[in-house]
């Protein structure tokens, strides 16, 4: 029966300690669901300062400094009786005018029997600017020379007054027959001599150019000097063709 008992017993003992346990969670649990829920509900009783702390912005930083003025430049105004280049009435009289004089010129060195203005210790008897004049006259001056050019170009006007032998062309036969007529215009050069030389037919009808560039060849001419020398020249020369009776 003892036995019995304890077994009882400690069935008993043993289901209602669980069911203790189980009622003890529970009131623990709905403690602590109480806990944190209230702070949430009841909002009021946190800790306004610690929470304006968290919440402020920091503030702004300050502004930079002023950029330094500039010198301010005082100009002065000087009060002037001249606008424009014009003299314009003065509104005041002065209280006090200034005179002003003028150096006078140093009275002209005169020389024991010269002239004035001369120099102490010069010719008797001398002129002015005589010393000026005496020391240009006295210095050599160099005249430059001018290089005179190898060949000129020079109008057929004044080359025909320079032709000493003019050879006249003979009439083509073919151009005569033809009754062909006219003027052969020819660019020339005269040599230093004064010989005709490297002919070119400038125009002219192609018939008479040939005998008129023979003609030409042997026409002599007197050498053009230029600053004394004989110097090369390029002309034109015109041949006539014309038909006798024409």
């Amino acid at each position: 029966m003892f036995e019995d008992s304890l077994i009882e017993s400690g069935g008993r003992l043993k289901t209602s300690r669980g069911w203790t346990s189980i009622v003890s969670f529970a009131i623990q649990i709905g403690i602590i669901c109480i806990m944190v829920l209230i702070p949430l509900i009841f909002t009021e009783a946190l800790p306004k300062q610690q929470l304006m702390t968290f919440l402020v912005a920091p503030p702004p930083p300050p502004p930079p400094p002023p950029p330094a003025a500039a010198p301010v430049k005082i100009v002065k105004v000087i009060q002037t009786d001249i606008v424009n280049g014009q003299l314009r009435t003065p509104t005041k009289i002065p209280q006090k005018v200034q005179m002003i004089k003028e150096d006078e010129a140093p009275p002209p060195v005169m020389a024991s029997t010269g002239v004035v203005g001369g120099v102490p210790g010069g010719v008797p008897g001398g002129s002015m600017g005589g010393v000026i004049g005496s020391v240009l006259s006295s210095t050599p001056v160099a005249v430059p020379h001018i290089a005179t050019p190898q060949r000129v170009r020079v109008s057929s006007g004044v080359v025909s007054g320079l032709l000493l032998r003019k050879v006249q062309p003979n009439y083509p036969p073919l151009a005569r027959q033809a009754r062909i007529q006219g003027v052969v215009v020819l660019q020339a050069e005269i040599s230093k001599e004064g010989n005709i030389q490297n002919l070119q037919l400038i125009s002219g009808h192609p018939m008479l150019a040939p005998a008129a560039i023979e003609a030409v060849k042997q026409w002599k001419y007197k050498p053009y000097l230029l600053n004394g020398e004989p110097v090369e020249v390029e002309t034109q020369v015109q041949v006539n063709f014309t038909l006798a009776g024409g």
